[in-house]
């Protein structure tokens, strides 16, 4: 196994997942004749981001993930989607640039230094132990928040469009 199939095919899948789960929920909108935009703005709390940032940050995490590892620069995106088009738009932007990585460029950045500064504050991590423990379980966090936000207001969602089809 090599840190490319561990990263960048998983980092697919996941946005892959994601867009389906959020025509689902853009589906249901139409359906209820609900406004987009109020399905885009739902939360689960009020103190937690609403279903367009757990897009922009699973986005984030992933073409973070993917230039770091590669040695590349992070694709800097506005962060001023408004609508379902906008949100699947920079989904398929970051499929686009973590498609481009070929796996020759992840060799030995298992090893390789990665420093995130959060709040000021230095995390610095091995290329795999960054993988591991912040960038996934981010990912994952946030696409299972998206995922419980849809499925909170109603959203006729499963376990399959969560983990995808079987490929």
């Amino acid at each position: 196994m090599n840190l490319y199939d561990v990263s960048i095919a998983p980092l697919v899948r996941n946005l892959q997942n994601l867009k389906h789960i959020l025509q689902q929920g853009e589906l249901y909108a139409e359906q209820k004749k609900v406004e987009p935009e109020v399905i885009l703005n739902s939360r689960l709390s009020i103190d937690m981001y609403p279903l367009t940032r757990q897009v922009q940050l699973v986005s984030d995490m992933s073409k973070g993930a993917g230039a770091r590892l590669a040695g590349l620069e992070i694709p800097q995106y506005a962060d001023d989607e408004t609508s379902f088009e906008m949100l699947y738009a920079r989904i398929d932007k970051t499929i686009d640039f973590l498609s481009q990585i070929q796996p020759a460029q992840l060799e030995g950045a298992e090893s390789k230094e990665v420093v995130l500064t959060i709040r000021k504050i230095d995390l610095t991590f091995t290329g795999l132990d960054y993988l591991q423990k912040w960038a996934m379980p981010n990912v994952y966090f946030h696409i299972t928040t998206a995922y419980n936000i849809l499925r909170h207001i109603g959203v006729p969602l499963g376990k399959t469009d969560y983990l995808g089809q079987k490929r």
